[in-house]
């Protein structure tokens, strides 16, 4: 019989486990780009970053999700560590909401939640309605394992065995160790209040257990979050931080006051809950996370300071110039699909300045014929090809995950935008092959034909300029200047090739410097085309890509 009780348990939650993750992973899908932005915009203060925290995780229904996205922005320099002590502190009172909806003894209705789920999902033909349907899925199935659960545990009350064992667990500290443990082994402080929630409505654990048991949850939910941080930089190892060390804090603050107000603040509970255990698990666990936040809040800035400590020293600075590097993502780096495509723009961008520096270093080097400055374009071209191919290689690994709904349509630009990037980073080789082959054969270019290039050059770095900052920061504000200096730059493309053809024609400049002058303004032109595919690529833009 106790057999059979403990698979029923098993069963039950594995249900609630994957109904949980389902419905996580679902919500991300169809608002992880929307709550991304939201943690990006709202958590310049302290006070912001806690009201962020608090509803970013009520909604996806996971602190370790939450503190794990903020772990990732910290490390790819989107997040300073204040702000990240806001959100986590926030989060830890979002994670409360579980466990109170789990309180409301929704099990009965679970089977309807359930279908309606299903049917959304089988019969919606829009994405984002299945992706919601997918939500309400998780939400049922989550219920359904509860209510499982909830019917085997009735049976252990039968069991003398494991009542005694129960009972015999009356050390608050052992209590606190097994709460650390459970947590740390499923990944989920939510699960396992829920569960004390199930336990203390059967009888199974007494109401003071079960507090000492949600403390020892609350440590072990920050192990997702050092998992994350391990391979990432040391300010994201501090953000992890943060968050163990609001929770080791909170807990002993919470175990002193436990051993002499105990009885005083169950009381407390019972008035507000009734004669409902479950609930009073739960209300507990939110008053006592939202008395911590409250607490524990003017201490931020000791805290952060606290974490430089015991995590000491600074990371080597990966600058957009370093060879053959990442800076913002890496296969060392744990995958957030949830902040996944923020970090590949932030590479991305940093692709773009060693093109553009490079296109400026290349027509500086076939004026001067500096062979320092054309063996150091050489250099960073590989550069360039290195990041190409690393960046495809992640987007590549990134798109089979399951990114949100918004990050995942954008995946097929980014690879175009790698492309078009790579693809000027080859024209200003070309540019450097010209220089030499300039220098090799003694070809002059005359000062009329020097000042049209570096005219044609500033337009050019105009329009990557702009193309640029478009895409890196999703703004519209040089759409119509990128429109029209594309149609500059191929006007003087062609006024250019004509004046080289008049020069030819009046002797003013040798056939090998004339061709030479007609491939590098061709090249520049394809340079402002390439440029405008990655102000539109993002936006579904209509226009044809730039050949080679």
């Amino acid at each position: 019989m106790e057999a059979g009780i403990i698979l029923s348990m098993a069963g039950g939650l594995g249900l609630f486990l994957y109904g949980m993750r389902v419905m996580s992973d679902s919500i991300e899908k169809v608002a992880g780009a929307k709550l991304r932005r939201i943690l990006e915009m709202f958590t310049t203060n302290r006070f912001t970053g806690i009201l962020v925290g608090f509803i970013f995780t009520a909604v996806i229904q996971s602190s370790s999700a939450c503190t794990a996205m903020v772990v990732s922005f910290v490390n790819a320099g989107l997040m300073t560590l204040f702000q990240a002590a806001g959100v986590i502190f926030g989060s830890n009172i979002g994670t409360t909401v579980t466990a109170l909806l789990v309180s409301f003894k929704l099990e009965k209705v679970a089977p309807v939640i359930l279908l309606l789920g299903v049917l959304m999902v089988m019969f919606c033909k829009k994405e984002a309605m299945k992706k919601i349907g997918e939500v309400i899925v998780g939400f049922g199935v989550l219920f359904m394992g509860l209510a499982t659960m909830s019917g085997a545990m009735s049976g252990l009350k039968e069991s003398p065995v494991i009542m005694d064992m129960f009972a015999a667990l009356k050390s608050p500290l052992l209590g606190i160790l097994l709460g650390f443990v459970l947590t740390a082994i499923i990944q989920s402080s939510s699960v396992t209040v829920s569960i004390m929630v199930l336990m203390a409505n059967q009888g199974l654990m007494g109401l003071d257990m079960c507090m000492y048991i949600t403390l020892g949850c609350n440590i072990g939910a920050c192990t997702t979050s050092i998992l994350a941080s391990l391979a990432g930089k040391k300010d994201a190892k501090r953000a992890a931080m943060i968050h163990l060390l609001f929770n080791v804090f909170g807990t002993v603050i919470m175990y002193i006051i436990l051993q002499f107000a105990m009885d005083k603040l169950l009381w407390m509970f019972e008035s507000m809950a009734g004669n409902d255990p479950g609930r009073i698990v739960a209300y507990a666990h939110m008053f006592i996370k939202i008395f911590l936040v409250i607490v524990l809040t003017p201490f931020i800035g000791a805290i952060v300071k606290l974490t430089y400590v015991l995590i000491p020293g600074s990371d080597k600075n990966v600058g957009y110039r370093d060879s053959f590097q990442l800076k913002y993502i890496g296969n060392k780096v744990v995958l957030n699909p949830a902040t996944a495509v923020v970090e590949v723009i932030k590479e991305i961008d940093r692709m773009a300045s060693l093109a553009s520096e490079n296109l400026n270093r290349a027509m500086n080097a076939l004026v001067t014929l500096d062979e320092e400055d054309i063996q150091e374009v050489y250099s960073v071209e590989e550069n360039i090809n290195f990041l190409n191919h690393a960046i495809t290689g992640y987007l590549v690994k990134i798109n089979q995950t399951t990114l949100p709904i918004e990050d995942a349509k954008m995946i097929g630009g980014l690879f175009h935008v790698v492309n078009d990037i790579e693809r000027i980073g080859d024209h200003a080789e070309n540019i450097a092959d010209s220089a030499v082959r300039r220098r090799e054969e003694n070809i002059l270019i005359s000062k009329d034909a020097q000042h049209e290039l570096g005219e044609m050059l500033d337009m050019v770095n105009t329009v990557v300029r702009y193309s640029v900052d478009m895409f890196a920061n999703g703004t519209l504000e040089h759409l119509n200047d990128i429109v029209r200096l594309e149609a500059a730059v191929d006007e003087k493309e062609r006024e250019l090739q004509q004046h080289h053809v008049d020069r030819l024609t009046r002797n003013e400049c040798t056939p090998a410097a004339g061709m030479l002058f007609s491939d590098i303004v061709s090249g520049l032109e394809r340079v402002s085309d390439h440029a405008t595919n990655i102000a539109f690529s993002i936006y579904g833009s209509d226009n044809e890509e730039a050949e080679d």
